[in-house]
């Protein structure tokens, strides 16, 4: 697949505000400070799409994007959105913001009705964290597809890495029968772009 254009389109405070779901949709979600604005960007191919922040809780609202791609030369665009929701585990913020948030993210999940996968982040360098796992048995329980994208695996050696995304995976499957695809990224190394595109490519034609 290949971007042929990403900008970035209204940020919203609520489902309602949102755009019409006239496209399928794709959104990124992860424990605060995991390194999402870095993947889509990579993603994307333009650094300066969604703003990277070394604070956690930076995007605090529902982010929507205007992707169009192509797939092969001969193929006719495809126009999707990409979508940025704030992260769970939330900054030092009031405890009514944080239910705000909430409630915002559990509403968009459950109702928006265009949304083809959530990519759930986790970073890498970790152990399984329970927020994680906790967020994931939710979407469970939700019925709401998703696929989990280890970030930051550039940041520790590839042992750790592959530790780490194991444990992950045998903490899932606890509760879940089958588990979730999973990719490893890099947005510094640009590792895993390839698929997790190949994937979102999958997807729009099974539209």
């Amino acid at each position: 697949m290949q971007i042929l254009k990403a900008q970035y389109l209204i940020s919203s405070p609520e489902i309602k505000n949102c755009p019409e779901p006239d496209r399928p949709e794709f959104a990124f979600i992860g424990r605060s400070n995991v390194g999402k604005s870095s993947l889509i960007n990579m993603l994307c191919g333009n650094e300066k799409l969604a703003k990277t922040s070394a604070a956690p809780g930076k995007t605090q609202l529902i982010n929507h994007f205007e992707i169009r791609s192509k797939l092969e030369e001969s193929s006719a665009p495809d126009a999707w959105y990409l979508v940025d929701l704030p992260g769970y585990g939330f900054a030092k913020v009031s405890q009514s913001t944080r239910r705000r948030w909430e409630q915002m993210i559990e509403n968009y999940l459950r109702k928006r009705e265009n949304l083809g996968m959530v990519f759930v982040l986790i970073d890498s360098r970790l152990k399984p964290q329970k927020i994680d796992l906790a967020f994931l048995r939710q979407l469970d329980i939700w019925q709401v597809p998703c696929t989990i994208i280890f970030t930051k695996s550039d940041k520790v050696n590839q042992r750790t890495v592959s530790e780490n995304a194991k444990s992950f995976l045998e903490e899932l499957k606890k509760y879940r029968q089958f588990l979730p695809q999973h990719i490893v990224t890099s947005a510094v190394k640009k590792s895993g772009r390839n698929k997790l595109l190949a994937l979102i490519s999958e997807l729009l034609q099974q539209n």
